[in-house]
């Protein structure tokens, strides 16, 4: 890989006496679709926790587009373009959709608390801006029309959406997804499949970590797997679905050979 945008290197994170995530190393290529899979415990939201900022790794490296960005705090990561979702959804939900798509702007802005008690032109027409651009996003994840519902009025699909596109809101060179299918049915896991190409032909990487073997496998162009913080393997999705490691990881010692198929897991 010539180019990644994503470097993590030996990766671990140790809470007390557990290793959740043991020397993990691995490459996102840009403008790609990566997966990181695992069972239950493996490790995958710990490392989207240390590659974003949000729990600083205790050995590695993580380099986003050439800077190391290993010991910088979350928010100066998500100012350098690598922006995360959450396992649990996480929304201002009293406020507005349209005003939660307008948070994840902030970063695209300028101005403070004088410039909005006085509200010279440039400034409204920032504002005026931001909500064209908040709309425009709304639109790319099938939220238009509900941009003045109270956030938490809406269904789970469609706060796991408003979610996605507060992150799109930010201009992600890098998106992280942390199990964005969670709690969908299969009509709005469908709808997120084509969600994230329309986001990777967009020009934005996505990397995801994701149960629902059945989007990854759509979706995916290459897949990491996790299993008790230790990388097992990599590949496309027919070498993962095909690898012993990544089968015995799922379904315990086996005697004869067998298919991964996504129901099973």
């Amino acid at each position: 890989m010539a180019d990644p945008i994503l470097r993590v290197t030996d990766i671990t994170k140790r809470f007390g006496g557990v290793v959740a995530v043991n020397k993990v190393s691995f490459d996102v290529e840009r403008h790609s679709i990566t997966a990181v899979i695992g069972p239950n415990g493996a490790g995958k939201t710990t490392l989207f926790s240390a590659i974003s900022g949000f729990r600083a790794a205790d050995e590695g490296t993580v380099i986003f587009e050439n800077t190391d960005i290993t010991r910088t705090r979350a928010d100066e990561v998500a100012q350098r373009g690598l922006i995360r979702t959450f396992q649990l959804v996480r929304l201002f939900r009293q406020m507005s959709v349209l005003d939660n798509v307008r948070v994840g702007l902030h970063s695209q802005t300028r101005g403070g608390f004088a410039m909005a008690v006085i509200r010279p032109a440039w400034f409204r027409e920032q504002e005026r801006r931001g909500i064209d651009e908040a709309r425009a996003v709304l639109d790319k994840v099938g939220l238009l029309g509900q941009e003045n519902a109270e956030a938490s009025t809406l269904t789970y699909g469609q706060q796991r959406l408003l979610e996605v596109a507060r992150a799109l809101a930010a201009k992600p060179k890098l998106l992280l997804l942390d199990e964005p299918a969670a709690g969908l049915n299969r009509v709005e896991s469908d709808n997120l499949a084509v969600l994230i190409r329309k986001i990777r032909e967009g020009g934005t990487t996505v990397l995801f970590v994701e149960h629902d073997m059945d989007l990854v496998m759509r979706v995916a162009e290459s897949i990491h797997v996790l299993d008790f913080g230790q990388h097992i393997a990599r590949g496309t999705p027919a070498e993962v679905k095909a690898n012993p490691a990544v089968l015995k990881a799922y379904l315990g010692d086996i005697s004869e050979p067998v298919a991964l198929k996504a129901e099973m897991i």
